[in-house]
């Protein structure tokens, strides 16, 4: 997948999660939970849908490589198998 593919899977994802946000506003360099107000049963349920989408397995030691849109862009492009 593209990066701009998987950044649409991302974005579609955390719309699931939080609805209430204005995707269209997100910076890919500053950190997801700044910019969007969500808690930790929010993030693992993002990571979910990722999952869903993607199949990718996030283990939580490698959270923090979705802190930004953009890193989060590299890590699932790295890890997304063909089934997305």
């Amino acid at each position: 997948m593209t990066a701009e593919e998987i950044r649409a899977v991302l974005l579609r994802a955390l719309g699931r999660v939080a609805p209430e946000v204005d995707l269209t506003s997100l910076r890919g360099d500053l950190p997801l939970r700044t910019q969007v107000d969500i808690d930790s049963i929010d993030f693992l349920n993002f990571v979910i849908e990722l999952h869903r989408e993607l199949g990718v397995d996030v283990p939580e030691a490698e959270y923090a490589a979705l802190a930004t849109i953009d890193s989060a862009v590299t890590y699932l492009q790295g890890h997304a198998s063909s089934k997305a």
